[in-house]
C-alpha cells in the first residue's frame, strides 16, 4: 500500500483523506467561493516558507540532508504502530521510533558531512573523545521540524540540529589567525607578490594590489565576497579554503576570526548567485570573483587566479569582510 502524506493542519481538525478533497476541487455550494479563497489565502501564506526553503541543500544518504544556505542537518525517521499494544499507546509508540529512526539518521548525515578539503566529521569523532561527546550532545538536543502522519498508520518526523555554534566550536580548529592580506606591491603581469627586497626591472613599473580592485558597484567599500565556483564539481565543507594558483591560501582559517566562524559558519552556500548577491552574509556589494577548479581530496577548496587572489586581499584591506567570514560559494 503506498503511502499517503496527511498535513499536519488536516488531522489538527480532524479531516480524513476524503474530506481534504474539497480544499482541492470547486465546490458548487453557497460556500464554494470561501473555500477557494480559503485556499489562496492558504498558499500565499506558505509561500515565505517555499521560499525560505530555497538554497544549497546537499542530500546525505535516504535519510539526511544539509542546508547550507540556512546551515542546518536534518534528518527524517519514520515508525511504525505496534499492532499489540493498546489503540491508544500506537501512535505515541510510532512517533517514539520515529524519533530514533531520525535520530540514527542524524548521526550518520553529521559524520558525512565535509570537515575540510581531506577530512570529514566522522574522522574528527575517531580522533577525540572529547569532540565525539560534545557532537552527541548537539545531537540529541534536536529539534523536531515536522511529524508527519502516514495513511499506514506509520509517522514520519523530522529533526534538525544548527551547524553553527556548539558543533563548529566541537570541530574547527583551536587556533585561527595568522594570516596576512596581500597589500604590498605585485608583479604587474601574472599578479603574484612581488619578493620583498628585490629591485623592479627598469621595464617594468610595479603595481600594487589595490591596483586589481574594481570600484564597487555603488562607489563604496566591498562588503563580502562572493566565489562563482558553477561548472568545477566543488562541494561544499565546514572550513572551506580559497587558494591562488600556487596553493597559498587566500581565504581560510588564517584569515578569519573563530569567533565569527563559530558563531555564523566560516561561508555559506548557494545555487543561486542573484540570492547570492541579496544573502545578508555579503550584501550589499560583494566582490564577485571566478573559481578556476576543485582542489583537495574533498574537492571543497576552491583555486582562483593570481590577480583575483590580489583583488580579494586588496578589497578587504578597507572593510575586513575575510576576518567577519562575509563569503559565499555558488555552485552548481
Amino acid at each position: 500500500m503506498s503511502r499517503v502524506r496527511i498535513p499536519s493542519f488536516a488531522l489538527f481538525i480532524g479531516c480524513t483523506d476524503s474530506k481534504l478533497n474539497p480544499f482541492l476541487r470547486r465546490r458548487t455550494t453557497m460556500f464554494g467561493n470561501h473555500r477557494e479563497i480559503g485556499a489562496v489565502c492558504l498558499m500565499v501564506l506558505l509561500l515565505p516558507v517555499l521560499v525560505f526553503g530555497q538554497g544549497y541543500v546537499q542530500q546525505m544518504g535516504t535519510g539526511g540532508n544539509v542546508d547550507w544556505t540556512h546551515q542546518v542537518i536534518r534528518a527524517t525517521g519514520i515508525g511504525a504502530p505496534n499492532p499489540t499494544a493498546p489503540l491508544a499507546a500506537q501512535r505515541a509508540g510510532a512517533i517514539k521510533a520515529a524519533e530514533s529512526d531520525a535520530m540514527r539518521n542524524l548521526i550518520a548525515t553529521v559524520k558525512g558531512v565535509n570537515l575540510t578539503s581531506e577530512t570529514i566529521v566522522e574522522n574528527a569523532m575517531l580522533a577525540s573523545d572529547v569532540i565525539t561527546t560534545r557532537v552527541a550532545g548537539v545531537i540529541r538536543g534536536f529539534r523536531k521540524v515536522d511529524t508527519r502522519y502516514l495513511s499506514t498508520g506509520d509517522v514520519e518526523v523530522e529533526i534538525e540540529v544548527p551547524m553553527t555554534g556548539i558543533l563548529l566550536d566541537a570541530l574547527l580548529p583551536a587556533t585561527f589567525g595568522g594570516g596576512m592580506l596581500m597589500t604590498g606591491a605585485v608583479c604587474p603581469t601574472c599578479g603574484q607578490p612581488w619578493p620583498a627586497g628585490r629591485p623592479m626591472p627598469a621595464d617594468m613599473q610595479a603595481a600594487h594590489s589595490g591596483d586589481y580592485t574594481a570600484a564597487a558597484p555603488s562607489g563604496g567599500a566591498y562588503t563580502g565576497l562572493i566565489v562563482d565556483a558553477r561548472g568545477l564539481g566543488l562541494r561544499p565543507a565546514m572550513a572551506p579554503k580559497v587558494l591562488d594558483e600556487q596553493g597559498e591560501e587566500i581565504y581560510g582559517s588564517r584569515f578569519v576570526s573563530r569567533e565569527y566562524a563559530v558563531d555564523i559558519g566560516m561561508a555559506g552556500y548557494d545555487k543561486d548567485i542573484n540570492r547570492a548577491r541579496s544573502n545578508e552574509r555579503v550584501t550589499a556589494n560583494p566582490l564577485i570573483v571566478k573559481g578556476l577548479k576543485a582542489s583537495g581530496p574533498n574537492r571543497t577548496d576552491v583555486v582562483i587566479a593570481a590577480g583575483e587572489a590580489a583583488r580579494i586581499h586588496a578589497a578587504a584591506a578597507d572593510m575586513n569582510f575575510l576576518q567577519r567570514c562575509k563569503v559565499m560559494f555558488v555552485l552548481d
